[in-house]
């Protein structure tokens, strides 16, 4: 950070203020109007801590690192436009014109994911001369947009519990912290809420095709892009979710009895197509080698915790097979949910995240007691969107649990499948009639 981030950081605050005051009558309601502003100032507030808390307590880190490269394309931008433009759209190729900046940047490789970060943050560098603190808060913004689409689409779907669903989607802190900042997770933290948007107004809703086709293929893309493995996760359980959707609008019991199993069974084929098409040619999420890639960065991130961070932890040894991953998964849910424990906790960082899993554990106990075990999963069967947030809380959870053999580098990991898993628990308590509120205000959220 620089003396220009202490003078442009509070004119470019009033700026995001100004708009976000502007536009919040369009995009909000009667009862979800309060939540708007507030729960933009903590993504900012998290913006700006996250960069405080990497420089002075860390003392650097990945957010500084794609500073550095988007600050070099900021460079060859005031050099020569057609530079700076190859820049923002060669794929890592060694060109001789680029030489100048390349040679400083350590991730200018062929799809690099990482560039594709480093990309977005020059482009809005140039918005505020490059300044970190103002490109962060930018960032969370982003991030912020997809949050507000994926907590208007969990408000209309169940508008009883939409003040809790405020909480699960904004006030959980490791997703506004670690989902706020100069890092890859914002961005995909609010690709994957215009992508549940998405699924919800255009394929179930059936309203604005046209709209949810294009942010939700332009969202996907980000995913893709950068962390195609939370697409992975999310893309099967959603297709389930639509077919399951519109499986119960068919009136007729029996045909609806007869109907369901089939369209599921399509959205599971449609699914598992679309996972092999979006891995082919991918050497690190090929379906074919996704057990040999995960064990290689299992093991590399667990000795690179052992060595500095001492935050390691081990599910057992892996096979390279996905098979052995299967093995794992109950194993690494536990771990993505409900760890690290109080007393695994080494540093003040894991102690506050050690805090949040414990709540995770005592929340999911405490509804399982109340709606009883028969009820609980009964629920879940019947309502399709707990049937999509679990799912994907899961399989997502499995997946990080397995590769991230670190609890600093989970806790990160893991921010996705919070909203969804918060939030459906939140749901389930509701249909399922424990602490459910009754009322007018769920027909008028519902309209809104």
């Amino acid at each position: 950070m620089e003396l220009r981030d202490l003078f442009l950081t509070p004119f470019y605050l009033g700026l995001i203020y100004a708009v976000a005051f502007a536009i919040r009558g369009q995009v909000t309601n009667i009862y979800t109007r309060q939540y708007f502003i507030p729960a933009l100032s903590l993504k900012l507030f998290g913006a700006i801590a996250f960069g405080l808390i990497f420089q002075f307590y860390y003392g650097g880190g990945d957010t500084f690192n794609y500073f550095t490269h988007s600050s070099l394309m900021y460079e060859a931008f005031g050099d020569s436009f057609s530079v700076g433009l190859k820049l923002l759209t060669s794929d890592g190729e060694r060109l001789p014109e680029l030489t100048k900046y390349t040679s400083r940047m350590y991730w200018w490789i062929p799809g690099s994911t990482e560039l594709v970060v480093a990309r977005f943050a020059a482009v809005l560098g140039l918005l505020c001369f490059n300044t970190y603190t103002v490109v962060g808060m930018f960032f969370a913004c982003i991030s912020f947009s997809g949050m507000w689409a994926m907590f208007m689409t969990f408000a209309k779907i169940r508008p009883q519990v939409y003040k809790q669903l405020a909480i699960a989607v904004f006030f959980i802190p490791s997703v506004f912290f670690w989902g706020s900042g100069l890092m890859k997770d914002s961005l995909c933290l609010g690709a994957l809420g215009w992508v549940f948007y998405a699924f919800y107004q255009g394929a179930i809703q059936k309203k604005r095709i046209l709209k949810s086709l294009i942010v939700g293929f332009l969202a996907a893309y980000l995913l893709y892009a950068t962390k195609v493995y939370i697409l992975l996760s999310f893309l099967p359980p959603a297709l389930i979710w639509v077919f399951n959707e519109n499986s119960q609008k068919i009136k007729n019991a029996a045909l609806r009895m007869i109907a369901k199993p089939f369209l599921l069974g399509i959205g599971a084929v449609v699914a598992v197509f679309a996972m092999s098409n979006l891995t082919e040619g991918n050497d690190s999420y090929d379906v074919d080698k996704i057990g040999e890639k995960s064990k290689i960065t299992a093991d590399y991130l667990y000795q690179v915790s052992v060595k500095e961070e001492g935050s390691a932890y081990t599910l057992g040894e892996q096979d390279g097979t996905i098979g052995g991953m299967v093995k794992l998964a109950p194993q690494a849910i536990i771990v993505a949910l409900f760890r690290p424990f109080l007393w695994e906790a080494r540093n003040p960082v894991m102690l506050l995240s050690a805090l949040e899993a414990t709540f995770f554990l005592g929340f999911t106990l405490r509804i399982l007691f109340r709606v009883g075990v028969g009820r609980f999963f009964g629920s879940i069967a019947k309502t399709p969107v707990l049937v999509l947030s679990f799912v994907f809380a899961l399989v997502f959870g499995a997946s990080v649990g397995i590769i991230s053999n670190n609890f600093g580098t989970l806790v990160r990991y893991k921010i996705p499948l919070i909203p969804f898993y918060v939030g459906a628990l939140y749901i389930l308590q509701d249909v399922s009639g424990a602490g459910q509120k009754k009322g007018r205000v769920a027909g008028r959220l519902r309209a809104a």
